[in-house]
């Protein structure tokens, strides 16, 4: 079973995976200056990086993650268990390593997965 896939399609095992926990609040203080917070939801964001990764892999990563959202099932260690939701891509970076003879060759692969 793979770790991470991205509409229904495995993806390559990244060399860093971490799972952060966002909460979306409505904070305010009210007159006494308490400060009153309604927690609305936790959402999940998801950080993926590959060290080196394959031209073909970097080409097929970048095209999984183009859409506007999909559906993305990950191991969540809070639930020690595989979790799917709707998420959409944040910002991507692609380090190259090299030119040799012609053909790129990529390093420091990062994006992160952003719950709907």
């Amino acid at each position: 079973m793979a770790l991470i896939t991205i509409g229904g399609v495995a993806i390559p095992t990244p060399t860093e995976f971490q799972v952060g926990y966002m909460d979306i609040s409505k904070a305010e203080r009210n007159a006494s200056g308490r400060m009153i917070i309604e927690r609305i939801a936790t959402k999940n964001k998801l950080f993926l990086t590959y060290a080196f990764i394959t031209r073909a892999d970097a080409t097929k990563l970048l095209n999984i993650i183009a859409p506007t959202s999909y559906s993305v099932t990950y191991f969540d260690p809070q639930d020690n268990q595989m979790k799917s939701g709707t998420f959409y891509c944040g910002d991507r970076q692609l380090g190259f390593l090299d030119y040799f003879n012609g053909v790129p060759r990529y390093r420091d692969f990062a994006f992160n997965l952003i719950e709907l």
